[in-house]
Parts: structure tokens; C-alpha cells; sequence
């Protein structure tokens, strides 16, 4: 039967029940309960945890009112695995890799576990790379996420309901033969909804359903040498991978000016050009399709990019906000193409992958889109520390309710974004 006959009978029974009385109606209100949900497209909160449990340690963080939730894995580095704005039977918007859970499997270059925030380091290429052995070419082959945050588990410093604290001291040399040594600490909280809609300047509204939470998140230097640009710097590098669709939209308002003086607007070559449907530039932001159906990556510099990105899934009714806190007037990030590199530190500061198949016949890794934002290159001086503060928010409600917080946020209205890819 499709989908549209399996809805079709359910209006029909829920119009039966309206004339019915006792049992029977209560009987064929559940039936049709049922029915919605054997049709349902989405993972709970409660499903995904309830999964994840079964495999990993996970921590869950919530708000006074118990309806935003936040699981967390701390053996995946104190990775936020999914969130939920309306409870455990909320729908999960981050992309979890059950299938990679459920082999009991791990990877030698790289395990996509999934989640919806997780801590990573760069430069991924370069003569500075994390990622490449000394010496060796830029290839798939010889490309290996280092384990510190890939595989091995934070330490809990402290928790409480709604925040928890996690650190690890770790050890990691790069292309050049430079050794790092330091701290890492990363502080992940829950935050109310009337902190998330005061920050945006907004009233509080029973239209809406708010998840958000902050994570900041710190390195410090604990070896016997000052961190400095002719040897390599790191830079903290957070990706969060969350659920595709059809309608999925990735809105990313820039600095708008001229070329000459603040370079492109969107840097789309990282996987070759994206098709001029999947990704387009207006005067003040840019559009870029979240669908899991084609393998692209944009990227924007310093000089471009702003504090915010977000998405807009149009099928869900569902708002994504990622802030974080990018300094004023520094241009240094760290450059992360495969190569030996003529601007080490012309690197983007914010990125958005779109999942798909990396070639005819093969399998995407998820598929699933990602929201990035990276700190500045960390020229740290010994026992000095370097920090990147970042906060997310999702919003489910009305197409009305959540355009004031779009325009707010994005500069766009969500008739805006629903329209674009469908106008162009």
C-alpha cells in the first residue's frame, strides 16, 4: 500500500471514530496510532539512545522542564551522539552510524560513529597535518584520523543534570616532526529556552520546541615549547552531522563585499565544483543542499564568514542554529587541503558537507550533512590555553514561528529558504 493510501485510511478511521462511542472508539484511535507510526520517517530521541546504550556509555543532560535532551558518548570524546526538543518520544536530530555501532567493528582510517557534535583538531593536509605520517603523499591511503579523536574515550571531570565536564591530556606530532603536547577540557551544558530566545532577542512562545545546549572547549599547552606558525599550529575543529532530506537547506549568511578585497564568497572546490542547483549565492547568503544525495563541501574564510550557519528541513519543520564565538580581526586558520601548502594559514573558518556516493557503485558514509566551525590557529605560548566556545540550537514549530528566529539569526525568512531551490 503507499503511503499516501496508509494516510488516506487513517483519516478514514479517525472520521469513523468521530461518530462512534466507547470501546470503539477508543480501539480504533489506537489502531490508528499504530498506523502513524509504522509510517513514521524518523528516529525517536528514545530509539537512538535506547540503541547507543546498547553499545557505549552515554550520559543524557536535560533542562528544568525534562523536554530538551542531550546524550552524549563519553568514549567518543565527549561527542553530543543526538538531542531532542520535545522529550524521549521527540524526534533525534543527530545522524547515527548504527551500523558501524552494530559490526563491533573499528576502522583503520577513520570510524564514523555519527553525532551531532564532535571535537576534533586540525590542519587535516599540509606540511602541518595531524592526519598524514611524515613524508608521506597526500593519498586516501596514507590518511589516518589520529585515534586521541577518533576512538579513544575523555575522562568525566564532574556532572550534574544538565552540564558535564570532560578532559584528556594528550600527545600528537605532526607532518613537520613537531610534537604537541597539552590539555584538553570541554564543558558541554544544557541551556534553558528562555537564555536561547533572550540571546536572540525573541519572546517566549508556546509555538516553538528548543533544544540548545554550549559546548566550550579548550587546549593548553603543557610541553617545554611555545606553539609558533614555522613549526605548525593546531586549531580546534568542531563537525556536527546531522539527519538528511529532500528539503533539507543549508543557510549561511557572509560579509558581503568586493573580491579583490575580501576573496569569494564561498570556497565550493574541496570535492570538486558543486552544480550550480545544489549551491547558491545571493548578495549576503549563501544556499547549499543538505539532501545526503551528492558529495560536496563549501567552505568560508575569516574575512567571510560571520558567527552563525544554520539549515532549515521544510519536511520536519525544523530550525538549526550553530553559533560560535569568532574573534575580531584574525585572519590565521588553519588550511587543510592535501597538499604541501604556499598559505599554511588561509584556511576556512566554517564548512558544510553534503553527504553522497564518493563514486558510481559505492556507498556513502552516511548519508547525512554536516555544520563546521573551526578556531583560530593557536599559537600558544607555554601553560597558555586557547578556546572555542560554540552553541546549538534546534527549533521545531511553525514555518511563522520560526522565521522570526531565521531573520533573526540568518537574515532570511523561512519562505525565503523554502523557495530558493525551487525558484532557481
Amino acid at each position: 500500500m503507499k503511503k499516501t493510501q496508509i494516510k488516506f485510511l487513517i483519516v478514514a478511521i479517525f472520521g469513523l471514530g468521530l461518530i462512534t462511542i466507547g470501546c470503539k472508539k477508543n480501539t480504533e484511535k489506537k489502531q490508528a496510532d499504530k498506523m502513524m507510526d509504522t509510517i513514521k520517517d524518523y528516529s525517536t530521541y528514545a530509539d537512538d539512545v535506547s540503541f547507543m546504550k546498547k553499545h557505549t556509555e552515554i550520559i543524557e543532560l536535560t533542562n528544568f522542564s525534562g523536554n530538551a535532551k542531550v546524550a552524549i558518548s563519553p568514549a567518543l570524546q565527549g561527542r553530543v551522539m543526538t538531542t531532542s526538543s520535545k522529550g524521549l518520544d521527540g524526534r533525534s536530530y543527530g545522524w547515527i552510524n548504527k551500523e558501524l555501532f552494530s559490526s563491533k567493528d573499528t576502522l583503520d582510517h577513520i570510524n564514523v560513529f555519527g553525532g551531532e557534535e564532535r571535537f576534533w583538531l586540525g590542519p587535516e593536509g599540509g606540511q602541518y597535518s595531524i592526519f598524514f605520517k611524515k613524508g608521506s603523499e597526500f593519498t586516501l591511503d596514507n590518511w589516518y584520523t589520529p585515534k586521541l579523536i577518533d576512538l579513544e574515550s575523555f575522562d568525566v571531570e564532574k556532572s550534574s543534570k544538565s552540564a558535564v565536564t570532560f578532559s584528556k591530556k594528550a600527545s600528537l606530532k605532526n607532518y613537520s616532526g613537531f610534537r604537541f603536547n597539552f590539555n584538553i577540557e570541554r564543558d558541554v551544558k544544557v541551556l534553558e529556552t528562555q537564555e536561547v530566545l533572550q540571546e536572540l532577542g525573541l519572546d517566549a512562545t508556546s509555538e516553538i520546541n528548543v533544544v540548545a545546549y554550549q559546548t566550550i572547549n579548550s587546549l593548553t599547552n603543557l610541553g617545554d615549547k611555545d606553539w609558533v606558525k614555522e613549526t605548525g599550529l593546531l586549531s580546534i575543529w568542531l563537525l556536527g552531522m546531522f539527519n538528511p532530506s529532500p528539503e533539507m537547506t543549508i543557510v549561511i549568511p557572509y560579509i558581503s563585499g568586493e573580491e579583490l578585497e575580501l576573496g569569494v564568497p564561498v570556497n565550493d572546490d574541496y570535492f570538486g565544483k558543486v552544480p550550480a542547483e545544489r549551491l547558491i549565492v545571493k548578495d549576503d547568503v549563501i544556499y547549499f543542499s543538505g539532501d545526503g544525495e551528492h558529495r560536496s563541501k563549501i567552505g568560508l574564510s575569516p574575512k567571510r564568514a560571520k558567527n552563525v550557519l544554520g539549515s532549515y528541513d521544510a519536511g520536519s519543520q525544523t530550525l538549526t542554529i550553530v553559533k560560535y564565538n569568532k574573534p575580531n580581526n584574525i585572519t590565521d586558520y588553519v588550511n587543510s587541503k592535501w597538499e604541501i601548502q604556499k598559505e599554511p594559514y588561509l584556511g576556512d573558518v566554517v564548512n558544510s558537507y553534503n553527504d553522497g556516493v564518493p563514486a558510481p557503485g559505492e556507498k556513502p558514509l552516511g548519508p547525512f550533512y554536516e555544520l563546521e566551525t573551526s578556531s583560530p590557529a593557536l599559537n600558544l605560548k607555554v601553560g597558555e590555553q586557547g578556546t572555542h566556545i560554540q552553541t546549538t540550537c534546534h527549533f521545531e514549530g511553525t514555518p511563522e514561528a520560526l522565521s522570526k528566529i531565521s531573520q533573526k539569526t540568518l537574515g532570511v525568512s523561512i519562505s525565503e529558504i523554502e523557495s530558493i531551490f525551487n525558484n532557481n
